[in-house]
């Protein structure tokens, strides 16, 4: 029988509710329509605000349902929770909406001034008007190395000191490669940008980055996928996403005056690197589009895909993940892919087509041409072209199997 579990977390400076359980998306669904609940990707949860309202709306869906409730791990984390004064929230005030909306959640003790220099760190990070993106990813990073100095003031670390460092995250805390390049940028941020330390950073050593190839769908997978699809809005987002190659945020941002039917154009505006960039906009894509407009009620106001729990907001990109990947395992296809591999296909697919790699290089909005041509290496006739040793040797001498 499926057992829910509530217990007690802090995310974003904020007192919540986490919901551990088994994936279950009518489950969800039917919890969603309730309350205002939202995937932590960090603690890899549903979560809610914590108050008496929200739990006894929690408690009493999941008897309704017929599945016990464990809670106990609730009732003590919030027996034990954080004073205020124990939470680092004393944010500048220029900075509380980033801080509260976008941050990583700050529940370590850090000394005082290393809570000042964590101030700098945001104050300068806003001036340069970074994403919200990259604003969590750096706290966040920034944060976990405030934590292990402890009292030791962080403008006095020396090189050799970060080096150390850099040595614990990767033999002791296991980081990955990808993780602690964030990690060395942040530290690096703070030192040469904040701090003003001219190449702090020259002599410590990156990791080396392995090469991964991007993951695509066949086209007969993509047609499966699709049909599988049976809600409108749903199947428009992932039309959208493969028929553009749009990234899953591009997607939910998209706004309604970017839709141009006249000349047939998407506008995507300030996308990764918070470059603006033009896309074709498929007629099937349209059609959808404009399917999918005359049935929903109540019409949306800004964007194209809204938050139907937000009027004026966009739809979560957690939300189109998880439409997605019920699709996936509704059409059957075992590869382990998420939404982001519409991106990588209709890339793929265009240059098996022959179009130019400099198109698709705009069409993506990649800054570089090496990136584009990752997908040189997963070009299907391009494989094919080269024969099989083990199909010309059995050509010449007859193998068993």
């Amino acid at each position: 029988m499926k057992m829910i579990t509530l217990s007690y977390l802090v995310h974003r400076g904020s007192d919540h509710i986490a919901l551990h359980f088994e994936k279950d998306f009518l489950f969800t669904q039917g919890l969603r329509t309730l309350i205002l609940l939202r995937w932590s990707l960090q603690n890899s949860c549903w979560y809610c605000p914590y108050s008496k309202e929200n739990f006894l709306l929690l408690k009493k869906y999941v008897l309704s349902k017929g599945y016990p409730v464990e809670y106990n791990a609730l009732a003590e984390g919030v027996k034990n929770r954080l004073s205020p004064a124990e939470t680092i929230a004393a944010f500048p005030p220029k900075l509380k909406a980033v801080v509260q909306n976008k941050a990583t959640p700050l529940q370590y003790a850090i000394s005082e001034e290393n809570a000042e220099e964590f101030k700098k760190f945001l104050q300068r990070l806003s001036l340069k008007m970074y994403s919200p993106s990259t604003v969590r990813t750096y706290s966040n990073e920034l944060m976990q190395f405030l934590k292990i100095l402890g009292k030791a003031a962080a403008p006095t670390v020396t090189v050799e000191r970060l080096k150390d460092y850099f040595q614990y995250c990767h033999n002791s805390l296991k980081l990955s490669e990808a993780t602690l390049h964030s990690r060395i940028n942040a530290l690096k941020f703070y030192y040469e940008q904040v701090l003003g330390r001219e190449r702090f950073f020259w002599d410590i050593p990156r990791p080396k980055k392995p090469f991964q190839l991007p993951k695509v769908l066949s086209e007969a997978e993509i047609g499966r996928l699709f049909n599988a699809v049976g809600n409108i809005k749903h199947k428009a987002m992932l039309f959208a996403a493969y028929s553009a190659g749009l990234r899953v945020s591009e997607v939910v941002n998209l706004k309604i005056k970017d839709v141009d039917s006249d000349r047939m154009q998407l506008f995507i505006e300030r996308a990764k690197g918070k470059k603006d960039r033009y896309v074709n906009l498929s007629i099937l894509l349209l059609d959808v589009l404009r399917a999918y407009l005359k049935k929903t009620r109540p019409l949306p106001r800004v964007y194209v895909f809204e938050n139907p729990n937000q009027a004026g907001k966009p739809y979560s990109t957690r939300s189109v993940q998880q439409i997605f990947q019920t699709a996936k395992e509704k059409a059957f296809i075992n590869k382990a892919v998420g939404v982001h591999s519409l991106r990588h296909s209709f890339a793929t697919h265009l240059m098996e087509k022959g179009i130019d790699i400099r198109y698709i290089k705009d069409l993506l909005g990649h800054l570089s041409i090496k990136t584009t041509e990752r997908y040189l290496h997963v070009k299907r006739d391009m494989l094919v072209a080269i024969p099989s040793v083990l199909d010309e040797l059995n050509k010449n001498v007859h193998l068993d199997w």
